[in-house]
């Protein structure tokens, strides 16, 4: 098992993406900390991740966007384990506008979430990283952290800034072994694109099916949404990667959408 007794914080990890990951971590012996806005969910998900095995999980609540929340369940998380090994940095959500109409609440929200959330995590690991020789940490971008669309001004930007913070994390944590990655899918079908179809549907004014084909899926090489499963398997492969060598890269899971 690449990750045995490893202890693995995922943000946002109740659903979608970040469950993926968890499962696939618990999977392959690690101890996952299920961190997300819900405490009843994160509970939920970590009891369903425990009874599958081989790894065991736990479930905090935690408010990215709040440096106390943050600290307070770092500290927890160490205080039960003794370690932060792997911190995947993946909660997230999506607002869509055109910018003239963006709200800027809204702009402010999508960055909090992404960018600070990204950031107070990473500040709040790091120390105990370097205290025990190392570690991962790893963010959750997009395709849209190296292309853009229409209606996501503050996505793209919030995901183009974390390729900086994680380059930054890799040149500064690079001696003290502790190694940093984007990971950066195409479209995956998770609630959070399912309510993007009909909000784009409405503001292109055309049909949700052309959303799909033409706006979603039309750049792949084979039509078909990234999985969450491909997007845990390459969240296994930088937790489980530890020398130096790929540190600061991103990867991009996109069925051949964006290739770089």
């Amino acid at each position: 098992m690449k990750l045995k007794d490893k202890v693995c914080l995922v943000t946002g990890s109740a659903s979608g993406i970040g469950r993926a990951i968890a499962t696939r971590y618990v999977g392959e012996g690690a101890k996952v900390v299920i961190a997300d806005l819900q405490q009843d969910a994160a509970e939920k998900t970590a009891a369903d991740l425990t009874a599958a095995g081989p790894g065991e999980a736990i479930g905090i609540a935690m408010d990215v966007t709040s440096e106390e929340a943050v600290n307070a369940g770092v500290a927890a998380v160490v205080a039960r384990w003794g370690r932060v090994d792997v911190l995947v940095s993946n909660a997230g959500i999506q607002i869509v506008h055109k910018i003239e109409d963006f709200p800027f609440t809204d702009w402010k929200k999508m960055l909090s979430i992404h960018l600070d959330g990204a950031f107070l995590t990473t500040k709040a690991c790091v120390p105990h990283m370097k205290a025990q020789g190392g570690g991962a940490i790893i963010y959750m971008g997009s395709v849209h952290s190296h292309e853009a669309s229409p209606l996501k001004s503050a996505y793209v930007t919030a995901k183009h800034g974390l390729l900086g913070l994680a380059r930054v994390v890799a040149k500064e944590g690079g001696p003290h072994g502790i190694r940093s990655n984007v990971i950066c899918p195409g479209f995956v079908r998770t609630p959070l694109v399912e309510k993007q179809i009909p909000e784009q549907s409405k503001a292109l004014g055309i049909s949700e099916e052309e959303v799909v084909k033409k706006m979603m899926l039309s750049g792949t090489v084979d039509t078909q949404f990234t999985t969450l499963e491909d997007v845990a398997e390459v969240a296994l492969l930088f937790a489980g990667f530890e020398t130096n060598a790929l540190t600061g890269q991103s990867l991009v899971v996109s069925h051949g959408w964006y290739m770089q």
